[in-house]
Protein backbone atom coordinates (compact mmCIF):
# COMPACT_ATOMS: atom_id res chain seq x y z
CA UNK A 1 0.00 0.00 0.00
CA UNK A 2 1.43 3.69 -1.28
CA UNK A 3 0.43 6.46 0.53
CA UNK A 4 0.38 8.24 -3.03
CA UNK A 5 1.05 7.31 -6.42
CA UNK A 6 2.31 9.57 -8.80
CA UNK A 7 0.61 9.39 -12.76
CA UNK A 8 3.45 11.10 -14.88
CA UNK A 9 6.72 11.69 -14.67
CA UNK A 10 7.31 15.38 -15.82
CA UNK A 11 8.00 18.11 -14.26
CA UNK A 12 4.78 18.34 -12.00
CA UNK A 13 5.00 14.28 -11.56
CA UNK A 14 8.47 14.10 -10.70
CA UNK A 15 8.50 17.05 -8.34
CA UNK A 16 5.58 15.93 -6.70
CA UNK A 17 6.40 12.45 -6.10
CA UNK A 18 10.32 13.71 -4.51
CA UNK A 19 8.46 16.70 -2.24
CA UNK A 20 6.03 13.76 -0.80
CA UNK A 21 8.81 11.43 -0.18
CA UNK A 22 11.10 14.05 1.49
CA UNK A 23 7.90 14.59 3.44
CA UNK A 24 7.76 11.21 4.71
CA UNK A 25 5.06 9.66 2.57
CA UNK A 26 5.43 6.07 1.06
CA UNK A 27 5.69 6.70 -2.82
CA UNK A 28 5.48 5.60 -6.24
CA UNK A 29 5.37 7.36 -9.67
CA UNK A 30 3.64 5.69 -13.08
CA UNK A 31 6.00 6.82 -16.44
CA UNK A 32 5.60 4.94 -19.44
CA UNK A 33 8.36 6.34 -21.85
CA UNK A 34 11.77 4.78 -21.50
CA UNK A 35 13.40 7.78 -19.39
CA UNK A 36 12.02 9.85 -16.88
CA UNK A 37 11.22 13.58 -17.44
CA UNK A 38 7.81 13.42 -19.50
CA UNK A 39 7.61 16.05 -22.67
CA UNK A 40 9.58 18.40 -21.40
CA UNK A 41 12.88 16.90 -20.99
CA UNK A 42 12.45 14.39 -23.31
CA UNK A 43 10.82 15.93 -26.35
CA UNK A 44 10.36 19.51 -25.26
CA UNK A 45 11.91 22.38 -23.17
CA UNK A 46 15.56 20.83 -22.67
CA UNK A 47 16.01 19.99 -25.79
CA UNK A 48 14.69 22.79 -27.76
CA UNK A 49 16.68 25.20 -25.73
CA UNK A 50 19.85 22.95 -26.39
CA UNK A 51 19.26 23.86 -29.80
CA UNK A 52 18.15 27.54 -28.99
CA UNK A 53 21.76 27.51 -27.38
CA UNK A 54 23.70 26.26 -30.07
CA UNK A 55 21.73 28.31 -33.10
CA UNK A 56 22.68 31.22 -31.08
CA UNK A 57 26.24 30.55 -30.84
CA UNK A 58 26.11 30.30 -34.51
CA UNK A 59 24.39 33.20 -35.43
CA UNK A 60 26.55 35.21 -32.96
CA UNK A 61 29.56 33.91 -34.74
CA UNK A 62 28.22 35.28 -38.11
CA UNK A 63 26.71 38.85 -37.04
CA UNK A 64 28.81 39.67 -34.22
CA UNK A 65 31.88 38.18 -34.02
CA UNK A 66 34.00 40.29 -36.39
CA UNK A 67 32.58 43.69 -35.08
CA UNK A 68 33.92 42.21 -31.31
CA UNK A 69 37.65 41.56 -34.01
CA UNK A 70 37.18 38.20 -33.10
CA UNK A 71 38.11 37.29 -36.99
CA UNK A 72 38.42 34.48 -38.72
CA UNK A 73 35.61 32.53 -37.17
CA UNK A 74 33.07 30.84 -38.80
CA UNK A 75 30.03 28.25 -38.26
CA UNK A 76 30.12 25.22 -40.49
CA UNK A 77 26.81 23.41 -39.21
CA UNK A 78 27.30 19.75 -38.53
CA UNK A 79 23.51 18.73 -37.76
CA UNK A 80 24.43 15.60 -36.89
CA UNK A 81 26.49 16.72 -34.04
CA UNK A 82 24.18 19.06 -33.30
CA UNK A 83 21.66 16.68 -32.39
CA UNK A 84 24.14 14.75 -30.59
CA UNK A 85 25.01 17.49 -28.06
CA UNK A 86 20.94 17.60 -28.06
CA UNK A 87 20.23 13.79 -26.74
CA UNK A 88 23.42 14.54 -24.77
CA UNK A 89 21.96 17.40 -22.93
CA UNK A 90 18.22 15.11 -23.02
CA UNK A 91 20.27 12.33 -21.14
CA UNK A 92 22.44 14.12 -18.13
CA UNK A 93 18.88 15.56 -17.31
CA UNK A 94 16.93 12.87 -17.02
CA UNK A 95 19.40 10.29 -15.53
CA UNK A 96 19.52 13.02 -12.92
CA UNK A 97 16.05 12.36 -11.87
CA UNK A 98 16.15 8.71 -11.97
CA UNK A 99 18.79 9.39 -9.73
CA UNK A 100 16.64 11.50 -7.51
CA UNK A 101 13.95 9.02 -7.36
CA UNK A 102 16.53 6.45 -6.05
CA UNK A 103 17.71 8.77 -3.68
CA UNK A 104 14.59 9.82 -2.62
CA UNK A 105 13.55 5.84 -2.44
CA UNK A 106 10.50 6.65 -5.03
CA UNK A 107 9.18 3.41 -6.86
CA UNK A 108 8.91 3.87 -10.94
CA UNK A 109 6.24 1.65 -11.66
CA UNK A 110 7.06 1.68 -15.60
CA UNK A 111 3.97 0.99 -17.96
CA UNK A 112 1.06 2.97 -18.96
CA UNK A 113 -1.32 3.83 -15.77
CA UNK A 114 -5.64 3.42 -15.74
CA UNK A 115 -7.30 4.30 -12.71
CA UNK A 116 -9.94 1.17 -12.25
CA UNK A 117 -11.46 2.56 -8.97
CA UNK A 118 -10.22 5.30 -6.18
CA UNK A 119 -7.19 3.96 -4.38
CA UNK A 120 -5.98 1.53 -7.25
CA UNK A 121 -3.84 2.28 -10.20
CA UNK A 122 -3.19 -0.19 -12.43
CA UNK A 123 -0.09 -0.63 -15.11
CA UNK A 124 0.50 -3.25 -16.93
CA UNK A 125 -1.40 -6.80 -15.58
CA UNK A 126 -0.97 -5.49 -11.75
CA UNK A 127 -2.79 -3.57 -9.97
CA UNK A 128 -1.54 -1.00 -6.97
CA UNK A 129 -2.96 -0.05 -4.00
CA UNK A 130 -2.52 3.63 -2.60
CA UNK A 131 -3.99 5.97 -0.53
CA UNK A 132 -3.98 8.61 -2.64
CA UNK A 133 -3.34 9.28 -6.41
CA UNK A 134 -2.16 12.86 -8.38
CA UNK A 135 -2.62 12.56 -11.94
CA UNK A 136 0.44 14.39 -13.93
CA UNK A 137 -0.29 13.30 -17.22
CA UNK A 138 0.57 16.53 -18.74
CA UNK A 139 -1.04 17.49 -22.54
CA UNK A 140 -0.02 16.89 -26.02
CA UNK A 141 0.55 18.82 -29.10
CA UNK A 142 -2.65 19.89 -30.75
CA UNK A 143 -3.17 20.16 -34.91
CA UNK A 144 -5.73 21.62 -37.37
CA UNK A 145 -8.60 19.64 -38.84
CA UNK A 146 -7.68 18.18 -42.04
CA UNK A 147 -4.16 18.55 -41.59
CA UNK A 148 -2.46 15.17 -40.48
CA UNK A 149 1.06 15.54 -38.93
CA UNK A 150 3.66 12.55 -39.80
CA UNK A 151 6.11 13.14 -37.39
CA UNK A 152 8.29 10.12 -39.30
CA UNK A 153 7.83 11.38 -42.75
CA UNK A 154 9.07 14.55 -41.50
CA UNK A 155 7.31 16.97 -43.74
CA UNK A 156 4.24 18.05 -41.62
CA UNK A 157 5.71 17.93 -38.05
CA UNK A 158 4.84 19.17 -34.69
CA UNK A 159 6.92 20.54 -31.51
CA UNK A 160 8.48 16.61 -31.60
CA UNK A 161 9.01 15.88 -34.87
CA UNK A 162 10.83 19.49 -35.65
CA UNK A 163 13.32 18.43 -33.03
CA UNK A 164 14.61 15.62 -34.80
CA UNK A 165 14.60 16.24 -38.55
CA UNK A 166 16.79 14.66 -40.85
CA UNK A 167 18.47 17.74 -42.04
CA UNK A 168 18.29 21.28 -41.94
CA UNK A 169 15.60 22.98 -44.54
CA UNK A 170 15.90 25.48 -46.95
CA UNK A 171 12.27 26.57 -46.24
CA UNK A 172 9.61 26.35 -43.30
CA UNK A 173 6.39 27.35 -42.79
CA UNK A 174 5.40 27.93 -39.10
CA UNK A 175 1.46 27.56 -38.21
CA UNK A 176 0.83 29.51 -35.24
CA UNK A 177 2.70 32.39 -33.81
CA UNK A 178 3.01 32.04 -29.84
CA UNK A 179 5.96 30.47 -27.66
CA UNK A 180 6.65 27.30 -29.42
CA UNK A 181 6.02 28.29 -32.87
CA UNK A 182 8.64 31.23 -32.49
CA UNK A 183 11.05 29.50 -30.49
CA UNK A 184 11.76 26.94 -32.70
CA UNK A 185 11.35 29.12 -35.75
CA UNK A 186 13.97 31.10 -34.63
CA UNK A 187 16.13 28.04 -34.33
CA UNK A 188 15.84 27.06 -38.21
CA UNK A 189 15.78 30.44 -39.04
CA UNK A 190 19.28 31.03 -37.62
CA UNK A 191 20.58 28.27 -39.29
CA UNK A 192 19.50 29.02 -42.12
CA UNK A 193 16.79 28.10 -42.64
CA UNK A 194 13.69 30.49 -44.72
CA UNK A 195 10.88 30.81 -42.12
CA UNK A 196 7.35 32.16 -42.60
CA UNK A 197 5.05 32.46 -39.32
CA UNK A 198 1.70 31.57 -40.38
CA UNK A 199 -0.73 32.88 -37.72
CA UNK A 200 -4.83 33.42 -37.27
CA UNK A 201 -4.76 36.66 -34.81
CA UNK A 202 -3.70 39.57 -35.53
CA UNK A 203 -0.79 39.86 -33.59
CA UNK A 204 2.07 37.49 -32.44
CA UNK A 205 2.50 35.68 -28.98
CA UNK A 206 -1.24 35.74 -28.26
CA UNK A 207 -2.06 37.77 -24.35
CA UNK A 208 1.27 39.15 -24.03
CA UNK A 209 1.57 42.81 -23.84
CA UNK A 210 0.72 44.82 -27.19
CA UNK A 211 3.92 46.78 -26.37
CA UNK A 212 5.68 43.63 -26.95
CA UNK A 213 3.97 42.00 -29.25
CA UNK A 214 5.00 44.72 -31.75
CA UNK A 215 8.65 45.29 -30.68
CA UNK A 216 8.84 41.36 -30.53
CA UNK A 217 7.51 41.01 -34.05
CA UNK A 218 10.08 43.95 -35.40
CA UNK A 219 12.76 42.18 -33.96
CA UNK A 220 12.26 38.92 -35.09
CA UNK A 221 11.57 40.20 -39.05
CA UNK A 222 14.86 41.76 -38.61
CA UNK A 223 16.30 38.55 -37.70
CA UNK A 224 14.43 37.56 -40.75
CA UNK A 225 11.75 35.93 -39.70
CA UNK A 226 8.79 36.93 -42.30
CA UNK A 227 4.93 36.79 -40.64
CA UNK A 228 1.74 36.31 -42.12
CA UNK A 229 -0.80 37.53 -39.42
CA UNK A 230 -4.45 37.63 -39.64
CA UNK A 231 -4.64 34.53 -41.91
CA UNK A 232 -7.04 31.22 -41.59
CA UNK A 233 -5.13 27.82 -42.62
CA UNK A 234 -7.65 26.20 -44.35
CA UNK A 235 -5.47 22.63 -45.56
CA UNK A 236 -1.74 21.19 -45.90
CA UNK A 237 -0.88 18.97 -48.78
CA UNK A 238 2.30 17.11 -48.38
CA UNK A 239 4.23 16.15 -51.35
CA UNK A 240 7.36 13.81 -51.69
CA UNK A 241 9.46 16.81 -51.05
CA UNK A 242 7.29 19.28 -49.06
CA UNK A 243 3.96 20.70 -48.43
CA UNK A 244 1.76 23.21 -49.58
CA UNK A 245 0.04 25.32 -46.71
CA UNK A 246 -3.40 27.11 -47.71
CA UNK A 247 -4.46 30.12 -46.27
CA UNK A 248 -7.55 32.92 -46.58
CA UNK A 249 -6.63 36.82 -44.95
CA UNK A 250 -9.39 36.85 -42.10
CA UNK A 251 -9.96 40.03 -43.94
CA UNK A 252 -11.27 39.08 -46.98
CA UNK A 253 -10.01 38.12 -50.67
CA UNK A 254 -8.74 34.97 -52.30
CA UNK A 255 -7.03 31.89 -51.05
CA UNK A 256 -3.17 31.85 -50.68
CA UNK A 257 -0.46 29.49 -50.86
CA UNK A 258 2.75 28.70 -49.44
CA UNK A 259 5.35 26.06 -50.38
CA UNK A 260 8.10 24.96 -47.85
CA UNK A 261 9.94 21.67 -47.49
CA UNK A 262 8.67 21.29 -43.87
CA UNK A 263 5.37 22.54 -42.00
CA UNK A 264 5.70 22.87 -38.70
CA UNK A 265 2.24 22.72 -37.06
CA UNK A 266 2.26 24.89 -33.83
CA UNK A 267 -1.27 25.18 -32.50
CA UNK A 268 -0.96 24.72 -28.93
CA UNK A 269 -1.16 21.43 -27.06
CA UNK A 270 -4.11 20.32 -25.05
CA UNK A 271 -5.14 18.04 -22.04
CA UNK A 272 -4.03 14.43 -22.32
CA UNK A 273 -5.24 11.68 -20.02
CA UNK A 274 -5.90 9.07 -22.47
CA UNK A 275 -6.34 5.72 -21.37
CA UNK A 276 -6.42 6.86 -17.55
CA UNK A 277 -10.48 5.87 -17.09
CA UNK A 278 -11.64 8.97 -16.18
CA UNK A 279 -14.99 8.75 -17.26
CA UNK A 280 -16.07 5.86 -15.77
CA UNK A 281 -14.23 6.48 -12.41
CA UNK A 282 -16.37 9.73 -13.18
CA UNK A 283 -13.66 12.53 -12.48
CA UNK A 284 -15.32 15.37 -13.99
CA UNK A 285 -14.08 17.65 -16.86
CA UNK A 286 -14.23 21.17 -17.95
CA UNK A 287 -15.84 22.10 -21.23
CA UNK A 288 -11.72 22.35 -22.31
CA UNK A 289 -10.89 18.71 -21.42
CA UNK A 290 -9.59 20.04 -18.41
CA UNK A 291 -9.65 17.79 -15.30
CA UNK A 292 -11.20 20.80 -12.95
CA UNK A 293 -9.84 20.55 -9.69
CA UNK A 294 -10.91 23.17 -6.59
CA UNK A 295 -8.41 25.20 -4.45
CA UNK A 296 -6.58 22.06 -3.32
CA UNK A 297 -6.11 20.29 -6.42
CA UNK A 298 -8.79 17.62 -5.48
CA UNK A 299 -11.06 16.47 -8.54
CA UNK A 300 -15.07 15.48 -8.03
CA UNK A 301 -13.62 11.13 -6.75
CA UNK A 302 -12.06 11.48 -3.20
CA UNK A 303 -8.65 10.89 -2.90
CA UNK A 304 -8.06 11.69 -6.55
CA UNK A 305 -5.66 14.84 -7.51
CA UNK A 306 -4.56 16.41 -10.33
CA UNK A 307 -1.56 19.23 -11.34
CA UNK A 308 -0.25 20.54 -14.78
CA UNK A 309 -1.20 20.58 -18.08
CA UNK A 310 -3.43 18.43 -17.66
CA UNK A 311 -6.01 20.57 -15.46
CA UNK A 312 -6.98 24.60 -15.82
CA UNK A 313 -4.34 27.25 -16.39
CA UNK A 314 -1.05 27.90 -17.95
CA UNK A 315 0.53 25.15 -19.63
CA UNK A 316 3.75 25.60 -18.01
CA UNK A 317 6.43 23.41 -16.49
CA UNK A 318 7.25 25.31 -13.37
CA UNK A 319 3.66 26.25 -12.95
CA UNK A 320 2.96 22.24 -12.73
CA UNK A 321 6.19 22.05 -10.38
CA UNK A 322 5.02 24.44 -8.12
CA UNK A 323 1.35 22.73 -8.16
CA UNK A 324 3.13 19.48 -7.58
CA UNK A 325 4.69 20.68 -4.15
CA UNK A 326 1.66 22.25 -3.33
CA UNK A 327 -0.35 18.67 -3.45
CA UNK A 328 2.42 16.81 -1.97
CA UNK A 329 2.40 19.41 1.16
CA UNK A 330 -1.36 18.86 1.14
CA UNK A 331 -1.55 15.32 1.38
CA UNK A 332 1.57 15.39 4.11
CA UNK A 333 -0.67 17.74 6.36
CA UNK A 334 0.82 20.81 5.65
CA UNK A 335 -1.07 24.20 3.64
CA UNK A 336 0.54 24.09 0.44
CA UNK A 337 -0.38 26.94 -2.34
CA UNK A 338 0.43 28.28 -5.17
CA UNK A 339 0.27 31.93 -6.27
CA UNK A 340 -0.64 32.17 -9.58
CA UNK A 341 -0.27 35.90 -10.08
CA UNK A 342 3.02 35.62 -9.32
CA UNK A 343 3.85 33.03 -12.44
CA UNK A 344 6.64 34.02 -15.06
CA UNK A 345 6.14 32.75 -18.63
CA UNK A 346 9.46 33.23 -21.00
CA UNK A 347 10.05 33.19 -24.90
CA UNK A 348 13.67 31.42 -25.07
CA UNK A 349 14.32 33.00 -28.22
CA UNK A 350 17.32 36.18 -28.91
CA UNK A 351 16.37 38.21 -26.94
CA UNK A 352 13.96 36.35 -24.72
CA UNK A 353 11.06 38.06 -23.42
CA UNK A 354 9.71 37.43 -20.25
CA UNK A 355 6.33 38.29 -18.80
CA UNK A 356 4.65 38.41 -15.10
CA UNK A 357 2.07 39.54 -13.91
CA UNK A 358 -0.66 41.64 -15.65
CA UNK A 359 -0.46 43.16 -19.05
CA UNK A 360 -1.20 47.09 -19.43
CA UNK A 361 -4.65 46.22 -21.33
CA UNK A 362 -5.77 43.60 -18.69
CA UNK A 363 -4.92 46.19 -15.74
CA UNK A 364 -6.45 48.96 -17.74
CA UNK A 365 -9.44 46.47 -18.08
CA UNK A 366 -9.89 45.62 -14.28
CA UNK A 367 -10.24 49.40 -14.10
CA UNK A 368 -7.70 50.31 -11.66
CA UNK A 369 -5.05 53.52 -12.66
CA UNK A 370 -2.02 52.40 -12.96
CA UNK A 371 0.94 53.87 -14.10
CA UNK A 372 4.28 52.07 -16.33
CA UNK A 373 7.37 52.72 -15.98
CA UNK A 374 9.55 51.89 -18.95
CA UNK A 375 13.25 51.60 -20.04
CA UNK A 376 14.67 50.79 -22.99
CA UNK A 377 17.94 48.40 -23.23
CA UNK A 378 19.62 51.68 -25.04
CA UNK A 379 20.32 53.45 -22.05
CA UNK A 380 22.19 50.09 -20.06
CA UNK A 381 25.64 50.00 -20.63
CA UNK A 382 26.09 46.20 -20.31
CA UNK A 383 23.12 45.33 -22.91
CA UNK A 384 24.95 47.85 -25.24
CA UNK A 385 27.96 46.23 -25.19
CA UNK A 386 26.86 42.39 -25.48
CA UNK A 387 25.04 43.87 -28.76
CA UNK A 388 21.55 43.11 -27.35
CA UNK A 389 20.09 46.84 -26.56
CA UNK A 390 16.88 46.39 -28.66
CA UNK A 391 14.51 45.59 -25.74
CA UNK A 392 13.01 46.86 -23.01
CA UNK A 393 12.05 46.68 -19.08
CA UNK A 394 7.78 47.74 -18.31
CA UNK A 395 6.65 47.44 -15.25
CA UNK A 396 3.57 47.68 -14.05
CA UNK A 397 1.84 49.76 -10.72
CA UNK A 398 -1.06 50.55 -8.97
CA UNK A 399 -1.44 54.50 -9.34
CA UNK A 400 -2.83 54.81 -5.60
CA UNK A 401 -0.66 52.12 -3.77
CA UNK A 402 2.32 51.72 -6.12
CA UNK A 403 1.83 47.83 -5.66
CA UNK A 404 3.81 46.10 -8.40
CA UNK A 405 1.06 44.39 -10.50
CA UNK A 406 3.01 43.30 -13.75
CA UNK A 407 6.58 43.08 -15.68
CA UNK A 408 7.18 42.72 -19.09
CA UNK A 409 10.96 42.43 -20.64
CA UNK A 410 12.73 41.56 -23.82
CA UNK A 411 16.05 41.08 -23.70
CA UNK A 412 19.42 39.70 -22.96
CA UNK A 413 18.28 37.22 -19.94
CA UNK A 414 15.10 38.29 -19.45
CA UNK A 415 14.07 35.03 -18.28
CA UNK A 416 16.65 35.28 -15.54
CA UNK A 417 15.64 38.81 -14.76
CA UNK A 418 12.44 38.26 -14.38
CA UNK A 419 12.92 36.57 -10.93
CA UNK A 420 13.20 39.47 -8.91
CA UNK A 421 10.03 41.18 -9.91
CA UNK A 422 8.35 37.64 -9.18
CA UNK A 423 10.37 37.63 -5.71
CA UNK A 424 8.45 41.50 -5.22
CA UNK A 425 5.46 40.44 -6.10
CA UNK A 426 5.26 37.09 -3.82
CA UNK A 427 6.12 39.80 -0.84
CA UNK A 428 3.78 42.69 -2.06
CA UNK A 429 6.67 45.11 -2.52
CA UNK A 430 5.96 48.57 -4.39
CA UNK A 431 7.78 49.69 -7.32
CA UNK A 432 9.70 52.04 -4.64
CA UNK A 433 11.02 49.04 -3.10
CA UNK A 434 12.85 48.16 -6.34
CA UNK A 435 13.99 52.04 -7.28
CA UNK A 436 15.48 51.59 -4.01
CA UNK A 437 17.27 48.66 -4.31
CA UNK A 438 20.73 48.70 -5.24
CA UNK A 439 21.74 46.56 -8.38
CA UNK A 440 25.26 45.69 -9.35
CA UNK A 441 26.65 48.07 -12.05
CA UNK A 442 27.17 46.79 -15.21
CA UNK A 443 24.43 44.26 -15.12
CA UNK A 444 21.35 44.26 -17.53
CA UNK A 445 19.03 43.94 -14.38
CA UNK A 446 20.05 47.61 -13.40
CA UNK A 447 16.99 48.34 -16.41
CA UNK A 448 14.21 46.51 -13.59
CA UNK A 449 15.65 48.87 -11.23
CA UNK A 450 15.52 51.86 -13.99
CA UNK A 451 11.89 50.93 -15.13
CA UNK A 452 10.94 51.22 -10.96
CA UNK A 453 12.36 54.58 -10.69
CA UNK A 454 10.48 55.54 -14.08
CA UNK A 455 7.16 54.65 -11.74
CA UNK A 456 8.31 57.48 -9.76
CA UNK A 457 9.78 61.08 -10.23
CA UNK A 458 12.24 59.11 -13.58
CA UNK A 459 14.84 56.69 -14.45
CA UNK A 460 18.36 58.41 -14.73
CA UNK A 461 20.15 56.68 -17.82
CA UNK A 462 17.22 57.90 -20.08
Amino acid sequence: MYDLIVIGAGPGGYVCAIRAAQLGLKVACVEGRETLGGTCLNVGCIPSKALLHASHMAHEMHENFAKMGLMNAHADIDWDRMQAYKAETVGTNTKGIEFLFKKNKIDWLKGWASIPAAGKVQVGDQVHETKNIVIASGSAATSLKGVEVDNDAGIVVDSTGVLALKKIPQTMVVIGAGVIGLELGSVYSRLGTKVTVVEYLDAITPGMDGEVQKQFQRILSKQGLKFILGAAVSGVESAENGATVTYTPKKGGDAQTLDAEVVLVATGRRPYHDGLGLDALGVKLTDRGQIAIDNHFATSVPGVYAIGDAVPGPMLAHKAEDEGMAVAEILAGKHGHVNYDAIPGVIYTTPEVAAVGLTEEGAKATGRKVKIGKFPLMGNARAKAMLQAEGFVKLIADADTDRILGCHIIGPGAGEMIHEVCVAMEFGAAAQDLALTCHAHPTVSEAVREAALACGDGAIHV
